[in-house]
């Protein structure tokens, strides 16, 4: 059982039940064509047996789980040039959840503002005298992922952070490191930096009408500050290496992958979980199908919405000069650069699996015969125009 299975099969069910916004009927048709014959595709032919496959197109849609392998294979060899012979940490930004309703409300201001809010913490920390050896600041790497899901798939957003152990000083001229291996900065410290600079934020964009006209702002705005945050920081990675294979896991993660939906019977999906309030033990869940893709589309971000993000040294407009720089004080070399390949070699390489081979002799080459259009229509019947906005 798939996700793309089950939208095929409920989706006309649920748009007509409970609603959805344009954006989620979007993600819902794409999932239900991904890699049918609604997409087009080819048709391929051994060439030493004459076995036939129809290939079909990917959705390449970002909440699809069966589109983000290769994507996350491409963005983690564009990541693997940035890297510097450093320790790196991995901090966490979680956000109350009083604040889950107005985030649902207003998707874009709230997560930008989660962004905003965390990777500022970071930086000034980065720049305070006191953070690195020879009392001098720096400007740190950070490589900020949002993740909006609990593992039940309730709403629970939060910011995993990539962050270099160590900078480039103010001036340029030195590297400098923490004071302590293992160590970065007081999460402590960290969580009320961060909590202040999320809740102005917030009260700035109600001010400014951003928020429409709910009185309510300003009082959770108050209550909030009087509790603690929660900002985690975990043990620094032991390499190069592990900061990449930890990105894999997380870069291109929906909130749900196909591996973890055990079936769907009786109208219920059953899926695995983990339970963290319950020494992360692994549960299963068995939800109504509607309320399974209730759950699901809470977690499709606004259109164009950018959830990989990077700052300080990894900022885009002055990455290479800065990496660079940065390399020549570290004594290190600069990567060389992969030759060109193709999907396919990408994927023989990565996994070890030969896409081309075929899979009846296991001797012969799969080659392109013919072409398989696509029908005109675009969308599934059941994708209509929007009922009313699912809760």
């Amino acid at each position: 059982m798939e996700l793309g299975e089950i939208v095929r099969e409920h989706g006309e069910g649920y748009v007509a039940v409970r609603g959805a916004s344009a954006s989620r009927q979007a993600v819902l048709s794409a999932l239900a064509q991904c890699r049918t014959a609604a997409l087009g595709g080819h048709l391929e032919a051994c060439n030493h047996c004459g076995h036939r496959r129809a290939v079909y197109h990917s959705c390449r849609n970002r909440h699809c789980p069966k589109c983000q392998t290769m994507a996350a294979a491409d963005w983690l060899e564009a990541r693997r040039a940035d890297l510097l012979p450093v320790p790196y940490f991995h901090v966490v930004f979680t956000l109350p959840h009083e604040l889950c309703p107005l985030a649902l409300q207003w998707p874009r201001i709230v997560y930008d503002l989660l962004f905003r809010a965390a990777s500022e913490t970071l930086l000034t920390f980065g720049r305070d005298p006191r953070s690195f050896e020879g009392d001098a600041g720096g400007t740190l790497g950070v490589t900020a992922i949002l993740h909006t899901w609990g593992q039940n798939l309730s709403i629970h957003p939060h910011l995993h952070c990539v962050v270099t152990g160590g900078g480039l000083s103010q001036d340029g001229q030195h590297f400098v490191r923490p004071r302590h291996p293992g160590f970065l900065f007081p999460v402590r410290a960290l969580a009320k930096v961060f909590r202040g600079k999320f809740l102005d934020g917030l009260r700035r964009a109600f001010d400014a009408g951003a928020l429409g006209d709910d009185d309510g702002t300003p009082a959770l705005c108050e209550s909030l500050r009087r509790i603690d945050w929660v900002v985690y920081a975990k043990p620094p990675f032991a390499g190069p290496e592990q900061v990449l294979a930890y990105l894999g896991r997380y870069t291109h993660r929906i909130a749900i992958s196909n591996h973890r939906i055990l079936g769907l019977e009786d109208g219920k999906v059953a899926f695995r979980y983990r339970d963290y309030k319950d020494g992360s033990r692994q549960k299963v869940l068995r939800l109504p199908v509607h309320e399974f893709l209730r759950r699901f589309l809470l977690h499709v971000l606004p259109k164009r919405f950018v959830r990989i993000r990077h700052y300080g040294l990894l900022a885009n407009r002055q990455r290479a000069e800065k990496l660079a720089r940065c390399r020549g004080l570290l004594g290190v070399a600069e990567p060389d650069e992969r030759p060109r390949e193709c999907a396919q070699e990408k994927l023989h390489r990565l996994t070890g699996i030969d896409p081309l081979r075929c899979p009846a002799c296991e001797q012969g080459r799969m080659v392109e015969v013919a072409e398989i259009p696509r029908p005109a229509r675009r969308r599934l019947p059941h994708i209509r125009a929007p009922v009313r906005e699912a809760a």
